[in-house]
């Protein structure tokens, strides 16, 4: 389903295939060969713009996502795993993201990194060309460090400060009320939807 979101509609390279029950909404803009498998979701909300480079493949139910402050890109001959979330994140050519893995606002991988199942990497982190983050591990920061999901602490010390509450909505992690503030900001911005239109069924 192609839907236009704050005046910008989809654009699709006439040789790259778009499953019927995938969703493009918005500034999304699709490359030569590309593939969106069924159930994918690519939304490119008010002001954020989703470029995805060549024979990039976008598989089963993938969510791709971008706002104003932190537009998507994914370059060429990338892979987007099944259940994948990326969001707001800056994937250089040749990168893998496999099965349920999550990046997130600000991030920057590397040509041919490689995000391996149900592993992260946090926002603001950078990882270098062909750098691996392991099966459910989580790469923070940068310079990125990897480390396994059993080592909070150390995920914590580094991710504080990255700061997600401000990065992402403009709110201080201290500010009172902060998740009343964050979803009311959220469901205002959010609600900018009500006037999509469905351009193809």
């Amino acid at each position: 389903m192609l839907i236009e979101h704050a005046g910008k509609r989809p654009m699709i390279d006439p040789t790259a295939w778009v499953a019927p029950d995938a969703t493009l909404c918005g500034d999304v803009t699709i490359g030569p060969g590309v593939r969106i498998l069924h159930g994918a979701r690519l939304v490119g909300e008010a002001g954020g713009a989703i470029r995805i480079g060549r024979d990039a493949i976008i598989m089963e139910n993938a969510v791709i996502r971008a706002g104003t402050k932190h537009p998507c890109t994914i370059g060429d001959h990338c892979l987007i795993g099944p259940s994948a979330h990326v969001t707001g994140a800056t994937l250089e050519d040749e990168v893998f993201v496999a099965t349920g893995a999550a990046i997130f606002h600000g991030a920057a991988l590397g040509r041919g990194s490689e995000v391996r199942v149900h592993a992260t990497v946090h926002l603001r982190t950078r990882l270098e060309p062909g750098v691996v983050v392991p099966i459910g591990w989580v790469a923070v920061g940068d310079p990125a460090r990897i480390l396994p999901p059993d080592r909070h602490d150390e995920i914590w010390e580094v991710q504080k400060p990255l700061n997600f509450p401000e990065w992402v909505y403009g709110l201080d992690r201290n500010t009172p009320d902060l998740m009343r503030r964050v979803t009311r900001r959220l469901s205002d911005a959010l609600g900018a939807h009500a006037g999509d239109a469905i351009i193809d069924g």
